[in-house]
């Protein structure tokens, strides 16, 4: 426990340390520790021996920088973003993980297809979209005719009092 250096630690891992320490040092009986870790107090006795023998470091997370056991090996993901680019770069991952499936035999879930295609910059969730650019300005006079059509469109009307349909949208029309 006389090893100096520096450690990193998360702020769950910081608070970790203070209710072992003082487990450790007598201030703190092991069911209570437990209790406000959320462990059981036999893990909390292997974090007593752990710290006692290492020191701070023997509470950090032992699984820090190593890599998941479900990750993907890199030619697999290289050979689906190949794919992607060749054949479907104007799709969407569902869509583009559906064809890697059925075309290529390669089994990808969406949200990896998706992942590859946001980091290749193939796709863009749609939050991160810019907002969609309107045909009309707003202070442009708008004719009869169109009324006419428009409510024609909207009311389901082939025929009938001009005036009427003009007045059923001009209520629906915010004041300028």
């Amino acid at each position: 426990m006389t090893r100096t250096g520096t450690i990193t630690m998360s702020m769950r891992e910081l608070d970790r340390l203070k209710v072992i320490e003082a487990v450790a040092e007598s201030r703190l009986m092991t069911w209570r520790a437990a209790e406000r870790l959320g462990l059981s107090r036999r893990q909390v006795e292997r974090l007593v021996i752990r710290y006692r023998a290492e020191g701070a470091a023997g509470l950090v997370s032992q699984r820090r920088g190593v890599r998941s056991n479900h990750h993907l090996p890199q030619t697999v993901l290289d050979q689906a973003l190949g794919l992607i680019h060749e054949h479907y770069a104007d799709f969407g991952p569902t869509l583009a993980c559906e064809k890697l499936r059925e075309c290529h035999g390669l089994v990808l879930s969406k949200e990896t297809v998706r992942l590859l295609m946001t980091d290749a910059g193939l796709w863009v969730p749609r939050k991160q979209r810019p907002p969609k650019a309107t045909s009309r300005v707003p202070d442009e006079p708008v004719s009869v005719s169109s009324y006419k059509s428009t409510a024609a469109i909207i009311t389901g009307l082939k025929t009938g009092d001009p005036r009427a349909l003009c007045w059923s949208l001009s209520t629906t029309r915010r004041a300028g």
